[in-house]
């Protein structure tokens, strides 16, 4: 992608350097949504006892439970010249990201608020609740905020292969995505959906990713249309949406494949639904919900 590194987001928290993320806390669905890594455990966790694991966050966060208010952010923690370079380079997703929604939302006559960006180091407290770095990055609609272990993306690359900036900006537009989401009142409405149809719960969570995967999309898009996306990054970008793919995570557990057990689809599905969001550039074209 193209930027130019220097300066962080004002909408950057740095916990950091909070004392293993208390006072201070996935890449997926529910309250709080669980990461690439913790999707695996509670995948695997699931087919073992023949149990939703995944029930346990429930739609406030769940199983944690709230311990208490976070703490405010701390003083910028200054890391290695990598890692404040990847500092840098979220914040410039950040900042476009919801400068795309802010715009899109003036044309539907709408305010867009904006999201925080907490980075935390090992552990953190969330209004939904207390989560590890092996959880992912999530989004937490209770205190509209998004939570990041930058140690993700090495674990992003190495162990689901999907390297690359893009590949790391959509990971980031899709937990935006679930913000949106809040706003339009969606997330809302699903939560309301699953709570009468706990039979559909899954069902109802896999469209809400895929959605968000799409809102991802129509946020490259505009990237797109203003040059900022090199040769290559939209392959990065669908390649990181098929890596995280529920079928494909069941196979790396190494249990098969469990499409009962599906919460955010199949590696088709996030490929497909992001695809059309690049290719559309129109939220009104995510609407996953349709039957």
């Amino acid at each position: 992608m193209r930027w130019t590194p220097g300066g962080r987001s004002k909408d950057l928290e740095d916990r950091r350097g909070s004392s293993g993320g208390f006072g201070g806390g996935g890449f997926g669905g529910g309250g709080m949504r669980i990461g690439l890594g913790g999707a695996a455990v509670l995948l695997v966790l699931s087919l073992v006892f023949k149990q939703n694991f995944f029930a346990m966050l429930g739609a406030d966060g769940g199983g944690a439970g709230a311990m208490g208010e976070p703490a405010a952010a701390t003083d910028s923690v200054v890391g290695s010249p990598e890692e404040e370079k990847q500092v840098q380079f979220v914040s410039f997703v950040l900042d476009d990201a919801q400068s795309t929604w802010e715009r899109l939302f003036q044309a539907r006559g709408q305010t867009y608020q904006h999201a925080k960006l907490v980075l935390f180091r090992d552990a953190i407290q969330s209004a939904c609740g207390f989560a590890q770095a092996a959880t992912g990055p999530f989004y937490c609609p209770g205190d509209q905020k998004v939570y990041i272990d930058l140690g993700f993306y090495d674990e992003l690359q190495q162990k689901f292969g999907a390297p690359g900036d893009f590949a790391e900006a959509y990971v980031l537009a899709h937990e935006l995505g679930h913000h949106v989401q809040r706003l339009m009142g969606t997330e809302a409405r699903v939560r309301e959906a699953q709570e009468r149809r706990p039979d559909l719960a899954n069902e109802y969570s896999v469209r809400l990713e895929l959605q968000a995967d799409c809102y991802a999309g129509v946020w490259g898009h505009e990237t797109a249309q203003r040059q900022i996306l090199e040769a290559g990054d939209v392959e990065e970008g669908l390649a990181a949406a098929a890596a995280v793919g529920d079928d494909r995570i069941q196979r790396m557990s190494g249990e098969g494949v469990h499409p009962e057990a599906f919460t955010h689809g199949t590696s088709e599905q996030r490929v497909g639904w992001f695809k059309r969001g690049l290719e559309s550039g129109r939220p009104e074209d995510c609407d996953t919900f349709k039957s």
